[in-house]
């Protein structure tokens, strides 16, 4: 029934323009059960200037994983203070991030796909989870062009692996219309962006692309594109498990 539904809004606000889609979001679902995810890349920066010039008071939350480069930190506070607004900032939880650690290392991440995708779990995930279970719908900063797993994205989609609405206001945007929007409107944005890194995420699992490549393709490098996500953006349920955890089976 909620897929259908967010059939019926993809169709309905497939064409709009993002502003009108943040808009549509508030009156839908309302601030109260709606937040944006920001992680500080250039996408969600555009987002938080538009909730911001629109006054649309959404909820911004982001995901301090405990191994961020420092100029995201940098710009989690350029952003507070040029717009006034507080965020909220969630961190993983202490027991399964040292229990990881001591099983596996500091950097199991270049180990394997699962145990990469396990430290994505810990420290950004299940966080994630916690946030989400009060909301009935949440925004990202999703595009068709960042990625091959993300060429299907919608406006509006059914989130099975939360279990809530995913709204998408830039899925149709391009790489120049999103940079292009951050310097006409003068929106802070990454340091990293002007050495080279066009997608920023933890700083051990990102690093510069040449100009021209695929925009993710400095993310988790050293795997094979269509593993590239972290668990935030997967549909597949089965990704919300992890090696880390304990099997339910006899």
């Amino acid at each position: 029934m909620s897929s259908a539904a967010a059939g019926k809004l993809q169709q309905e606000w497939s064409k709009l323009q993002p502003e009108e889609v943040l808009s549509r979001a508030v009156r839908k679902f309302g601030i109260s059960h709606l937040a944006f995810a920001s992680s500080f890349g250039a996408e969600d920066q555009v987002i938080i200037d538009m909730i911001c010039r629109h006054g649309l008071d959404i909820p911004v939350f982001t995901i301090d994983t405990g191994r961020l480069p420092q100029e995201t930190y940098d710009l989690l506070d350029a952003t507070r203070m040029h717009y006034g607004i507080s965020m909220e900032v969630l961190f993983p939880e202490r027991a399964p991030v040292e229990d990881m650690l001591q099983r596996f290392g500091a950097n199991l991440f270049y180990d394997s796909v699962e145990k990469r995708r396990m430290c994505c779990r810990t420290r950004k995930v299940q966080p994630l989870e916690r946030r989400l279970s009060s909301l009935d719908a949440w925004i990202c900063g999703l595009r068709r062009e960042q990625s091959v797993t993300r060429t299907g994205t919608g406006v509006v989609e059914w989130d099975e692996a939360f279990g809530l609405f995913k709204i998408n206001p830039l899925a149709a945007f391009t790489e120049a219309e999103v940079f292009g929007y951050l310097l006409r409107h003068n929106v802070p944005s990454n340091a990293l962006h002007r050495k080279g890194y066009p997608s920023i995420g933890c700083a051990p699992c990102t690093r510069a692309v040449e100009p021209g490549a695929d925009i993710r393709s400095g993310r988790w490098w050293w795997e094979e594109a269509e593993h590239r996500e972290c668990g935030l953006h997967v549909p597949n349920t089965n990704e919300k498990k992890s090696e880390h955890e304990p099997s339910r089976q006899a």
